[in-house]
């Protein structure tokens, strides 16, 4: 018989005519908290998640703005900057002996990258089913050690760190927002070459006398006597016996400051 030639098709009424499925996701109600449909499910449940931490974040922002300080000086050498919190412990290992220093490429480099490197070879070493911490005693007491160094680095950080001096670095003043005293300075006086000669004073109140680390000496409300006090047995942060000059330059020099005052 040749192909087609005396056959007939017939239907067959335990087959349907369309037998094409709809796209629905799998019934996984027999496997309960065990799997879900990818989509919608699954991932609707992401995006839920995520909108509710954005959103959390935008208010945190609103109601917290960043922190600024005043713009970078890179002729203030006693700045002392600070790192945020999740890198202190880090920070702190610079100030180890054998981390810091000539040794700085250990606590940069060599020690965080061990951590992470041990980090990374964990799924290759641990390839034991179990997911009970009982039941995995290596990788649960690298964790617990690797979280305590974490925890008490950062805790010897904070507590080593002087954070009024940190928060009166960073400072806005009036010097930044161009708000300065409205004070005329002779350049060609001998008190202002005596300033200019002494490196300790410029360090800290600036060659404009508009204050670096140290206060802002336009418009200051002192007396000579009260400035030569402040100059020899110095005061808050100045430390004593910074003038390398003579007894008659001092007086010279303090007569100068305390004329600093603002016209009227």
């Amino acid at each position: 018989m040749q192909r087609g030639k005396g056959m007939k098709f017939v239907g067959d009424s335990r087959v349907k005519a369309n037998n094409r499925m709809p796209n629905v996701p799998k019934d996984y109600t027999e496997y309960p908290g065990k799997t879900e449909a990818f989509w919608p499910d699954f991932l609707l449940k992401e995006w839920m998640v995520g909108a509710v931490f954005l959103i959390g974040y935008l208010l945190l922002t609103v109601a917290h703005p960043s922190p600024l300080e005043g713009p970078a000086d890179p002729t203030n050498a006693s700045y002392i900057p600070l790192p945020d919190w999740y890198f202190l412990s880090m920070y702190q290992l610079l100030k180890y002996t054998y981390a810091s220093g000539p040794y700085n490429v250990i606590g940069a480099m060599v020690i965080p990258g061990i951590a992470f490197g041990a980090l990374a070879l964990i799924p290759f070493l641990d390839t034991t089913p179990e997911r009970r911490p009982s039941k995995r005693p290596l990788p649960t007491a690298f964790m617990l050690l690797a979280v305590a160094a974490l925890i008490y680095t950062t805790w010897e950080s904070v507590q080593a760190t002087d954070w009024d001096a940190v928060d009166a670095q960073g400072e806005i003043t009036d010097k930044h927002l161009g708000l300065l005293p409205d004070v005329e300075v002779d350049e060609t006086s001998e008190g202002y070459e005596i300033y200019q000669a002494q490196a300790s004073c410029i360090g800290c109140h600036g060659g404009d006398l508009a204050g670096v680390s140290g206060p802002m000496l336009l418009g200051n409300e002192l007396t000579a006597e009260e400035v030569q006090e402040v100059i020899v047995n110095g005061r808050g942060g100045m430390p004593a016996g910074t003038f390398t000059g003579t007894d008659e330059e001092l007086q010279v020099l303090a007569e100068f400051i305390a004329g600093l005052k603002e016209a009227e």
